[in-house]
């Protein structure tokens, strides 16, 4: 049927099929908790109560929003009103947030009670928003002359939308910007055809294996890439969703996965490093739980064999961006390695794993020529597909770097600034970003496998490297190490620690002990901050009684 590919049917599957199965989320006041049919209801009431305030096909509606079951309703009732959903880090600084809101010119904002205080201060730098739309039962009081609404309110004064309106898989459904660690943030538009794609795709078993009688509960944000697909790729599967809510610590995410039986849930390594941590200290059933996917960073082996030996839950890592729309490969042994022993199946389970069905990739050198999948060569990863983005949104320069014209006839590559190695079975192991590697006397290092083995210290609870300047080398690895509470660590014995694994010159010249280290707002180690506020990142000599090459 020449049916266009669109969200239409992912609701209607839900809302149809599935009408009794819940959807839980974790307020400030409690746990909410309703079936599909009640979330289809308000949907539409929400989608009603939006075109009441002017909102028309084409217009873009921003969120500043927690994962909570209203966040999930606007991931419905915008796109399949014919408006497109712009999701916001409510965690931004200010200049951020002015930015994104101005340069992508939403035209109304849905938004949690948190994020009305950043908008009060900018209010008066914001173009072109005529609405803001509080999540929650009443608004708050304000400085400024801030246009709000209670989300409840409007949605108890709508009347359901009888009918959706005409949708084309070419209209856009989604937009989110990326994090602009290297320049200002870039927006990335998907069209209703992307979504459906990428989230079939996350269902299949050859990426997330979504089904019907999992419970799922995604930890990583709502407002980072479409929550990695989950609030539509969960919704089509028909399972049972649960929302962490504003903010969750371990102990918030323990308690749901023991009260609501979570099966599979997913967020950055940090998070689930401190749930271990809180596991450690008071204690918790995991017994539900099956699978954590990963991504943002890789997961060190000693808390995925930990996961597993104390708790029976298997770390999956998945790698993905903005531009892809998070999720284009998961790592997983293939049936051809049953047989293999448990540190085989570890091996492959920490890369990155098989690109999702549906994409297809090259790994090239400087020059552009295709590296050997040996698991040795390094080279940049560069990707397309359906759910890969073609352009940016109003970027010219940025489209004309950052991706490549193909020579087979078709979609030009994306540019993924990756730098990969892929092994004889098809897994890719990303060994660092093109930005963060080390270039040392012409030489790589890869910052991401120090990292990882620094994280495998019994005494180090966190663990970033970057490259600092060098006189006579261009760049050294210099090492910031988080110690465990009460431990005591020293330079040479990070040094020699490392020594058992490393050849000497990959050694960090200096190791620099911090109480924390800063994180992006999705929970990432920020290597741009640390690069920004070290007080001596050259390193003319070997401080730490290294001896660089």
């Amino acid at each position: 049927m020449p049916e266009d590919l669109t969200l239409r049917p992912f609701f209607w599957r839900a809302t149809r099929l599935f009408p009794d199965t819940e959807v839980v989320s974790r307020t400030r006041d409690g746990v909410d908790r309703y079936t599909y049919a009640d979330f289809g209801d308000r949907v539409r009431r929400l989608a009603a109560a939006l075109a009441d305030l002017g909102v028309e096909p084409g217009d873009r509606v921003g969120t500043l929003g927690w994962n909570t079951h209203r966040h999930f309703e606007a991931y419905y009732a915008v796109p399949l009103s014919g408006a497109q959903l712009h999701t916001v880090n409510l965690l931004l600084q200010d200049d951020h947030v002015e930015y994104i809101v101005n340069d992508a010119a939403d035209d109304v904002l849905i938004v949690d009670r948190d994020a009305v205080e950043t908008l009060d201060r900018l209010w008066d730098r914001i173009d072109g928003v005529r609405e803001v739309v509080v999540m929650g039962d009443s608004v708050p009081e304000t400085e400024s002359d801030l246009p709000l609404s209670s989300f409840e309110e409007l949605i108890a004064a709508a009347d359901p939308m009888a009918s959706w309106p005409p949708l084309a898989e070419d209209d856009p459904a989604g937009m989110c910007y990326t994090s602009g660690t290297t320049g200002k943030p870039k927006g990335v538009e998907y069209t209703h055809k992307m979504i459906y794609a990428h989230a079939m795709m996350v269902m299949t078993p050859a990426a997330l294996d979504i089904a019907e009688d999992d419970v799922v509960m995604p930890v990583v944000p709502m407002f980072h890439v479409n929550s990695w697909e989950f609030p539509y790729a969960v919704t089509m599967a028909g399972a049972k969703q649960v929302y962490p809510g504003p903010s969750p610590d371990p102990a918030d995410l323990v308690g749901l996965i023991e009260s609501e039986g979570v099966t599979l849930t997913a967020g950055v390594p940090t998070v689930w490093i401190d749930v271990l941590d809180h596991l450690d200290e008071h204690g918790g059933n995991l017994s539900s739980l099956e699978r954590i996917v990963v991504g943002g960073s890789a997961a060190p082996r000693e808390v995925m064999r930990r996961y597993e030996d104390e708790h029976d839950v298997t770390i999956e890592h998945a790698w993905g961006m903005t531009e892809t729309m998070s999720i284009g490969s998961v790592s997983r042994p293939t049936s051809r390695m049953a047989d293999t022993d448990r540190e085989a199946k570890l091996d492959k389970r920490a890369k990155q794993g098989l690109l999702s069905p549906g994409l297809e990739m090259r790994v090239v050198d400087d020059g552009g020529e295709p590296v050997d999948w040996d698991g040795e060569a390094f080279g940049e990863l560069l990707v397309r597909g359906p759910s890969v983005v073609e352009s940016y949104y109003n970027r010219p320069e940025a489209d004309a770097t950052d991706f490549v014209e193909a020579d087979d006839g078709g979609a030009r590559w994306l540019r993924t600034g990756d730098i990969a190695t892929v092994d004889g079975d098809g897994y890719i192991e990303v060994v660092d970003r093109a930005k963060d590697v080390i270039k040392s006397g012409g030489e790589w290092i890869s910052s991401i496998e120090l990292e990882n083995a620094l994280m495998a210290h019994e005494d180090v609870a966190e663990a970033v490297v970057i490259a600092a300047a060098h006189e006579r080398w261009q760049e050294r690895p210099l090492a910031f190490v988080v110690p465990k509470a009460g431990r005591e660590l020293d330079v040479e014995g990070i040094r020699s620690f490392l020594a058992d694994e490393f050849p000497r010159w990959w050694l960090p010249d200096d190791v620099r002990f911090r109480e924390e280290i800063p994180k992006t707002a999705t929970g990432k180690f920020d290597k741009k901050t640390l690069r920004e506020t070290v007080d001596d990142p050259e390193l003319p000599y070997a401080p730490g009684g290294g001896d660089g090459q």
